[in-house]
Formats: structure tokens, C-alpha cells, sequence
């Protein structure tokens, strides 16, 4: 699950050609992960923040992190996942 999550952690920013994103929260609770994403099953979740857009809201999105996806700030040292 990591290597699919990859360094997606509250706190952290990453851009790839959809955007640039602020990682609000991680969640892996596989449940409210599915909810979160509107899925029959998900193991995880990630909530982020588009930081191009002064108006964005925050979304929940599922996608694996790629070769495309690239790290601009890495997470807080503090982490403890979402339930």
C-alpha cells in the first residue's frame, strides 16, 4: 500500500499534469476510504487541496502514485493516519 500511496502524507505537496496538490489527509481505513471515493472498495484515500486554484475545495482521490506525480514539499514529521 506505501509504494501505491507513495510520499502522500498530510502536509506534503506534489504536482503532476492535473495539478498541483496540499495533502490534507491520508486515510486507510479501506471503509471510509470506499465512501470517501464513491467505490464498491478502496484501501485508501488521499484528501487534497489544489494550490493552483485560490478556490479550490478539498476532494478525496484514489489514483496511485506514478513517474508523472513529483514531490515539491514533503510531509510533516508528524504523521498518524486518518481512521
Amino acid at each position: 500500500m506505501d509504494h501505491e500511496i507513495g510520499p502522500r502524507r498530510p502536509g506534503a505537496i506534489y504536482q503532476n499534469v492535473d495539478g498541483r496538490f496540499e495533502v490534507l489527509a491520508l486515510i486507510t481505513d479501506p471503509a471510509d476510504a470506499a465512501q470517501l471515493l464513491r467505490r464498491d472498495a478502496a484501501r485508501w484515500a488521499v484528501i487534497v487541496r489544489d494550490t493552483l486554484r485560490p478556490d479550490a475545495q478539498p476532494y478525496a482521490v484514489g489514483s496511485v502514485w506514478t513517474d508523472s506525480d513529483y514531490l515539491i514539499r514533503p510531509a510533516k514529521d508528524t504523521y498518524a493516519p486518518a481512521a
